[in-house]
């Protein structure tokens, strides 16, 4: 997997402006696009990386051309090399300690404030979902690590949510049962997960 330096996501509420301003971005500086595509509620999100320059203009490129059709965006100069690798599908193994469950509305501002709760913090990033056909346009992310760092992160990125006033719902599990450990590890989608059979429940 090639590393970027820098990321930016755009989401759009109209599917035509968001297909015409990904065209123009993409001519405008050497990116690559990531993804792009229709999302739940009739949305169009694009996903690009690069370098910090190239991607700087052709997000603001794309500020300039949207005709108020944004929903959220986000652009990471700079972007914490776990997010890096959760964005482009990396999952991590779920050990003894805490979780955090932080959701969005939009998948931006969940990027921004799970990169704001990585840098300010030393958990570690299980996984990070996009707003795919399950989520109804939602991101969510789920921190692992000790207890105190996780009510730290949650904090963070609670507060920079807060602050730009986006809903956000947020929990902590202590102590994770080890058969929701073991589902998590496999998958958080339920279509995917695999039957769990618990110790001491009726035939």
């Amino acid at each position: 997997m090639k590393n970027y330096p820098a990321i930016a996501t755009l989401e759009f509420k109209e599917i035509a402006v968001g297909m015409h301003t990904t065209d123009a971005l993409i001519k405008k500086a050497p990116i690559s696009l990531v993804k792009c595509g229709t999302i739940s509620r009739g949305r169009y999100l694009t996903l690009i990386a690069g370098s910090t320059a190239s991607v700087d203009e052709s997000y603001h490129e794309a500020l300039y051309r949207a005709e108020g059709a944004l929903i959220d965006h986000v652009f990471l100069p700079d972007i914490a090399p776990a997010l890096h690798d959760a964005v482009f599908g990396k999952r991590v193994t779920c050990r003894d300690g805490a979780i955090g469950i932080l959701e969005t509305e939009t998948t931006s501002c969940n990027i921004r404030a799970a990169e704001l709760a990585l840098k300010g913090t030393t958990v570690e990033l299980l996984e990070l979902r996009l707003a795919d056909s399950l989520l109804h346009g939602k991101g969510v992310s789920l921190f692992h690590g000790e207890l105190y760092d996780i009510e730290a992160a949650l904090d963070i990125a609670v507060f920079y949510l807060e602050d730009k006033q986006h809903r956000v719902v947020h929990k902590i599990i202590t102590s994770p049962h080890e058969a929701l450990a073991a589902q998590i590890n496999y998958s958080t989608t339920f279509g995917e997960a695999q039957l769990t059979n618990l110790n001491g429940e009726l035939p």
